[in-house]
């Protein structure tokens, strides 16, 4: 295989919303945050489905392990897996256990056989997205990172002609977990692209709607394990 030697990068997939990523393992534990997304990765030969995760992900990888793979936007996997996203909440799952074994052996041989894998995947995924965008999912994705559950879901659900039940059970089917859960791990990851450019944490948590910095401190440990100040030293 033909990957990036650089530790990660990545760039905008042929699919509108999603990013093809490559990764090379410097070696050791890694973390992965949660950020609402699902992931179809080339690891160790085999493509594995990442699940939306409700807490960090981690794991361990030799020095130069190599990874491709494509990230899909919130709440657009399910409809090209087959599979509900609250059936893969914080987990990681061989293609072929969603799929059929032909119809993900083909995926794979085409591929791992590529000289640039990450651009055969990409490729391959975009010919496979056949179901046009759920616009209900689209209306609550948009909704709720412009600050909208800051209203109340119910407000949310009125917006989209549910109740409140009925929206919980989509995002459920969408995302992998509700709406209050998908509006935290948004935010979180907002703030921290936002503390990450150097703005000081107490900034942060008000720019982004935490009550305060330890509002702020006390969710990201919750979702990461992790404080920010440690997290993104």
């Amino acid at each position: 295989m033909t990957l990036d030697v650089e530790p990660y990068r990545e760039r905008p997939a042929l699919v509108p919303g999603a990013a093809v990523w490559t990764r090379t393992a410097e070696g050791g534990d890694y973390r992965v945050l949660p950020d609402g997304c699902m992931d179809l990765i080339l690891m160790d030969d085999d493509l594995i489905v990442a699940g939306p995760d409700s807490r960090a992900w981690t794991g361990t990888a030799e020095a130069g392990t190599r990874y491709a793979g494509i990230r899909f936007a919130p709440g657009a996997a399910p409809s090209f897996l087959g599979v509900p996203a609250r059936e893969l909440l914080n987990e990681r799952v061989p293609l072929s256990e969603l799929w059929s074994p032909a119809r993900s052996r083909r995926l794979l041989d085409r591929v791992r056989s590529a000289q640039d894998p990450a651009f055969a995947l990409d490729e391959a995924v975009a010919r496979l997205v056949e179901v046009p965008p759920d616009r209900l999912i689209s209306h609550v994705l948009r909704s709720i990172r412009s600050g909208m559950l800051r209203k109340g879901v119910l407000s949310l659900a009125g917006s989209v002609g549910l109740s409140e039940r009925q929206l919980h059970r989509r995002c459920l089917n969408a995302f992998g977990y509700g709406p209050k859960m998908l509006d935290r791990v948004l935010r979180m990851n907002v703030a921290l692209d936002r503390a990450r450019t150097g703005v000081a944490l107490a900034d942060v948590a008000v720019l982004t709607g935490y009550a305060d910095q330890a509002h702020f401190t006390r969710d990201v440990k919750a979702l990461t394990g992790l404080p920010p100040r440690i997290l993104l030293g």
